[in-house]
């Protein structure tokens, strides 16, 4: 019997260790705009997009349309959940122009191409350029934390309405609560 009540003792409380770290990977962080403000110019390489190929300002492309910028520092799952979600977003809100792009954050730019190109297919992502950042850091004005794996920032032309940021992957409920966000450029 004490075997048995030890054991959920210990199963309990590494059921809740467990649960804790969970919550913890999703944390948000400071990172990116402030609320307002006007997003700069900044220069890519795109990977999968109309422009593919090229460097280019999509900031500059979009304008003041609404916009959806996701910063990534890996392609994994749950970023790649959250990138088909706000493409299939981007489709449905064509008419009111809404845009979206992403942005591999990388020090090995080139290295990272191939696997763009693989995640745009095997999720069928058209409407979202997805692009490669020639560094790690972000561009500068963007104040891309280096704590965070994930910054979703979303603008339009009054300035920066939406930001998102995780140390971790965000959960199926914090990808949810984002893409419902897009509906805040549109207003």
């Amino acid at each position: 019997m004490k075997k048995l009540v030890f054991g959920l003792a210990l199963a309990l409380c590494l059921g809740l260790s467990a649960h804790n770290l969970m919550a913890a990977e999703a944390e948000e962080v400071k990172s990116g705009l402030d609320m307002g403000a006007q997003p700069a110019a900044f220069y890519v390489e795109d990977v999968t997009g109309p422009a593919k190929g090229e460097t280019l300002c999509y900031r500059c492309r979009y304008g003041g349309r609404p916009t959806i910028a996701i910063f990534a520092r890996e392609m994994d799952a749950s970023v790649q959940s959250l990138v088909k979600q706000i493409d299939e977003a981007v489709a449905k809100n064509s008419d009111q122009k809404l845009s979206a792009f992403v942005v591999l954050l990388s020090d090995a730019p080139a290295d990272c191409k191939s696997e763009l190109e693989k995640v745009a297919a095997a999720n069928k992502i058209e409407e979202t350029p997805l692009t490669v950042f020639k560094d790690s850091k972000g561009p500068s004005p963007y104040n891309v934390s280096k704590d965070a794996k994930v910054s979703v920032m979303m603008w339009n032309a009054e300035g920066v309405k939406v930001n998102h940021a995780y140390a971790a992957n965000p959960s199926k409920e914090q990808i949810s609560t984002i893409v419902s966000d897009s509906k805040k450029i549109l207003e």
